[in-house]
């Protein structure tokens, strides 16, 4: 599986050999062997999630407070998405600064992001289901977050805000200036 190193320190993008033939396509989707050798870091993943949302969906961009913080390799299974990080690690050359890529059933590309990151995504398609693993358990009491439309993110987001759907939780997220790190 090709590993493809990022502008920001432990964040990488897999685009996993795909065999299609007549009856369909086969490709691994994870092999912890080969992530260790390939990214120096073996997580040991805890918990699966997923969710099926519908076209102009934002989810995010969410975090947990240390020492609850997790790492996540995330994928789209099906439709498309754009998929952003911001790093909220202090020490980091890339602090407050995002990063943004198309997730699809299509390209099968998967996201693996540290811990230290504030992560989420926006449904393209008509409808998309989102999958990541987690390498610590979802801790309500460090459920926290950043407004994904923070100007000084820059983020520019492959919709029109007024066409973006959050919930009520993620519009009253701080902004990163206001944000508890």
């Amino acid at each position: 599986m090709p590993y493809t190193e990022t502008p920001f320190e432990g964040v990488y993008v897999f685009e996993p050999k795909i065999f299609n033939d007549h009856r369909g396509y086969f490709f691994e989707s994870f092999n912890l062997n080969d992530f260790a050798k390939q990214v120096g870091v073996a997580p040991s993943f805890v918990q699966d999630n997923q969710s099926r949302s519908f076209k102009g969906v934002m989810r995010g961009l969410h975090f947990q407070h240390a020492p609850f913080g997790q790492a996540k390799l995330v994928r789209c299974l099906f439709g498309e998405i754009q998929d952003v990080i911001v790093d909220l690690r202090p020490d980091s050359a890339t602090f407050g600064k995002h990063f943004s890529i198309l997730l699809s059933e299509k390209n099968q590309k998967q996201l693996f992001v540290p811990r230290g990151f504030a992560h989420g995504f926006l449904v393209l398609s008509e409808w998309a289901e989102f999958f990541y693993k987690c390498d610590n358990f979802y801790a309500p009491q460090a459920d926290t977050g950043i407004y994904f439309a923070d100007p000084a993110l820059e983020i520019e987001w492959a919709l029109p805000l007024s066409e973006i759907i959050i919930s009520e939780k993620d519009k009253n997220l701080p902004t990163l200036a206001a944000a508890k790190l």
